[in-house]
């Protein structure tokens, strides 16, 4: 896959552990999906600490930054207010910092498709009203 994915939490979480229930779904779509990945730092850290006391993830998580395969591409400080109006328009739903950074970055690359577990994304929308597009197990 050639467009721009943004990298949630749950795929590379079941990348890093082969005993997720998602492990085979996320590894056949991510070797599908040509590096670099887009995220935020948010998703980087729940990464961590899920991954925390599990050997080598989060050490797995570094490399894949430093390798250019995750690329961190999202200042929450330059979207602040917008970030914020979506924390709070979804809190019922209920909705984490990682996934409203992700719905921004969805806004910032119109092209692209979320690489997520969460169903959630099927209730969230970009630009108020657009649906967004992911990649998701059925």
């Amino acid at each position: 896959m050639k467009d721009n994915i943004i990298l949630d939490t749950g795929p590379l979480i079941a990348i890093l552990n082969r005993r997720d229930k998602y492990h085979h779904w996320a590894l056949e779509h991510w070797n599908q999906i040509q590096p670099s990945m887009l995220t935020c730092e948010a998703v980087i850290s729940e990464a961590c600490f899920l991954l925390t006391g599990t050997g080598s993830g989060i050490d797995s998580v570094m490399q894949m930054i430093q390798r250019k395969i995750i690329a961190i591409s999202f200042h929450l400080d330059e979207h602040i207010q917008t970030v914020k109006n979506l924390l709070l328009k979804y809190r019922s739903v209920p909705i984490s910092l990682a996934g409203a950074c992700l719905i921004k970055m969805s806004e910032l690359h119109p092209e692209s498709r979320i690489f997520t577990l969460d169903s959630d994304f099927n209730l969230y929308r970009k630009n108020r009203r657009r649906i967004i597009p992911t990649i998701m197990p059925e």
